[in-house]
């Protein structure tokens, strides 16, 4: 098949988001109806994976894996799980901006690139969106805002055009989008022209607090305990995902209003596993844990040049699997000194049935975590304790096969040893930030 040349691109990720929170990964309809009727459009005319993962079950370190297509292991400020709003000021807490990123390289191969909505990967003036790649920007830059006043959970305003601060007033998941639209409008001509964009669209929703549109009055209710462990439910988060939902359908909208969506691939999925209200049915786990629930995430992608309609695949992969893709389908580099540990998944996105499965890796600082995936079986520490599954047959990590296959085990956690050794060491001053224990909520 030939390719378009140069396809606009749009990643758009949510935050934390489970695996079967969306209709087409199996999620039932709300009170008020489907949750995710755009997506799971998006999902029936392209490619839906089903064993695709995140790099970590958390927000900042997977972020940081989006934008250099390299284990963010290899980073410092990846080592905060996550990065919080007490390393302002650090000039050692987030992206360097002397790293090559996927905006810098599509920028330097002629693309026109901004990133609308969460930044959390280290604050100005050492860090920010406008240093590692991106021309424009919009949005909060640290972890989790409220929806309305846009503060984070120290109380700071924290909503950004550039990097000066904006005041304005409006649902976050709207002004994103909002911002989203406008952006898209304005590259238009541009793009009809042969100067493709690069968008990257990271919402907030559904993180924490648990507010939809009609909840303003919660804001001043939670701007002390932005976790809102007293409040939320099923409903209201439904509702979030479906703000965010209705705003992808009018972005996908005004790229065929424009001509422009049969070139553009459009990329969605999450920065890690769901949490408190989120369903990852039949997983177990989710955010900060190791166990599928943490990481395998949503992955879809549309792009009708390429992409056949109807694909579903149990291809393996990891957001910097689809951080090198877009590098690929841009026909941009990488830089000879960064060389990528994500692989390009082009292939795939040529034909739903290719197959190709190197092993997958991670760790945590977090109850001393490790995995590691290769095929159909899983390799799993968690408090010291070793666990190997075959996933094939066991998606719910249940039935333990390391007593019985113990070579097997033993080969999977030489692989992890080997490829960790060949990572810098977590560092003794890392951070594991939790907003709640057990005694807020019980044990899942």
């Amino acid at each position: 098949m030939t390719l378009p040349p140069r396809p606009n691109i749009i990643f758009i990720v949510a935050d934390d988001l489970g695996y079967a929170d969306l209709g087409c990964y199996g999620g039932r309809d709300a009170a008020f109806g489907p949750v995710s009727p755009v997506l799971d459009q998006l999902a029936a005319n392209g490619l839906k994976l089903t064993q695709g993962y995140s790099n970590s079950p958390v927000c900042s370190p997977t972020r940081f894996a989006l934008m250099t297509a390299r284990y963010q292991y290899r980073l410092r400020g990846a080592a905060e799980e996550p990065i919080n709003s007490k390393s302002r000021g650090s000039t050692t807490l987030g992206l360097p901006p002397d790293h090559p990123t996927l905006p810098s390289l599509l920028r330097a191969a002629g693309y026109r690139t901004a990133l609308m909505g969460k930044w959390h990967l280290g604050y100005p003036p050492a860090f920010g969106p406008l240093r590692s790649g991106y021309e424009e920007f919009f949005g909060p830059m640290s972890g989790g805002v409220d929806y309305f006043t846009h503060c984070s959970s120290n109380g700071t305003h924290d909503l950004y055009l550039g990097e000066e601060e904006k005041q304005q007033d409006g649902y976050l998941t709207d002004l994103i989008t909002d911002h989203a639209l406008d952006y898209v409008q304005r590259m238009a001509p541009g793009a009809q022209a042969g100067t493709p964009f690069f968008l990257s669209l990271h919402y907030t929703a559904p993180h924490w607090p648990w507010e939809t549109r009609d909840d303003e009055a919660l804001a001043q209710e939670v701007k002390t305990n932005l976790f809102h462990l007293h409040g939320g439910n099923i409903e209201t988060y439904r509702r979030m995902i479906h703000h965010m939902d209705e705003g992808i359908g009018r972005i996908m909208a005004l790229l065929e209003a424009k001509g422009l969506a049969r070139d553009t691939l459009v990329v969605f999925t999450s920065d890690n596993g769901g949490e408190r209200f989120s369903d990852n049915w039949p997983l177990v786990g989710g955010k900060m844990d190791l166990t599928e629930g943490g990481i395998r995430v949503p992955w879809i992608a549309h792009w009708p040049a390429v992409i056949a309609p109807g694909g579903v695949s149990a291809q393996t992969c990891m957001t910097m699997d689809w951080s090198a893709t877009m590098l690929d389908a841009a026909g941009a580099a990488a830089h000879a000194d960064y060389p990528l540990d994500g692989r390009t998944l082009m292939p795939l996105l040529r034909d739903a049935n290719v197959i190709d499965e190197p092993p997958l890796f991670w760790r945590m600082n977090h109850r001393g975590q490790r995995a590691m995936r290769q095929g159909v079986w899983k390799y799993l520490r968690v408090d010291g304790n070793d666990y190997l599954f075959n996933l094939a047959d066991d998606e719910r990590e249940r039935a333990n096969r390391a007593p019985v296959e113990p070579e097997r085990l033993q080969t999977m956690r030489a692989a992890w040893e080997a490829w960790n050794v060949s990572m810098p060491a977590i560092p003794d001053d890392a951070t594991v930030s939790l907003g709640y224990s057990v005694k807020d909520m019980p044990q899942r």
